[in-house]
């Protein structure tokens, strides 16, 4: 499953895949993310952001309103991408014991993922971990 395909399904406007290297994220793909930011994601330290926080965490990590919401877990220039709602799921090395990269979507208005769709996006998380 792509990256885009995965963001349709979710109605979201912006993606990002992050494989990780030793203790960072290496952005592989993005959709929807200003030029002007590719530089701030394109190497995340584990616990560092969402997509960090997510790796580190080992589960997933959600924003409802990025714009407003910060919580010490988004970086300030979050803000700058016009997401609200975004949610990153870790991927998992097939034996389930490594985190290989994070995947993340993020809508433009405020949005509350569910159980069911934070679910869902670990599952395509899966397909996502066959790339790496």
């Amino acid at each position: 499953m792509k990256l885009k395909t995965a963001m349709e399904e979710f109605e979201c406007q912006t993606g990002t895949l992050h494989q990780a290297e030793g203790e960072w994220l290496i952005l592989k793909s993005a959709i929807g993310v200003p030029d002007f930011l590719m530089d701030k994601i394109s190497k995340i330290p584990f616990g560092k952001g969402i997509a960090g926080v997510a790796a580190e965490s080992r589960g997933p990590v959600e924003l409802c309103n990025l714009q407003q919401d910060l919580g010490g877990v988004a970086k300030e220039d979050a803000r700058k991408t016009g997401v609200s709602g975004s949610l990153a799921v870790p991927i998992f090395s097939n034996d389930g014991e490594r985190v290989i990269g994070t995947l993340g979507i993020g809508k433009v208005k405020p949005y509350e993922f569910s159980d069911t769709e934070k679910a869902r996006l670990a599952e395509i998380a899966v397909e996502f971990g066959q790339l790496f």
